[in-house]
């Protein structure tokens, strides 16, 4: 499971992300170097956050192979005691 600093880390990009949109809103559009700047910015937020879905998605992954194993288990167990199964 994810640990409260990763989870902190998730909820800085976001915070960062809403940070930009508004920083986006306010860049006049002939201003090249700040929109250059803030370009990077985004796509370094986005890679970040692009980071924190692999990663929850992995611990999904893994949570959906043990719910597997479990479901298996208790299969085999209720066969053994002799009782139906669906």
């Amino acid at each position: 499971m994810r640990d409260d600093k990763a989870s902190a880390a998730g909820e800085a990009l976001l915070r960062r992300l809403k940070r930009l949109v508004a920083r986006a809103s306010v860049v006049k559009g002939n201003d090249r170097k700040q929109l250059l700047a803030l370009i990077d910015d985004f796509e370094t937020a986005r890679r970040g956050l692009l980071r924190e879905c692999a990663e929850i998605e992995g611990e999904m992954r893994q949570a959906t192979v043990r719910t597997t194993a479990i479901g298996a288990y208790l299969r085999s167990s209720q066969a053994d005691r002799g009782k139906r199964h669906n």
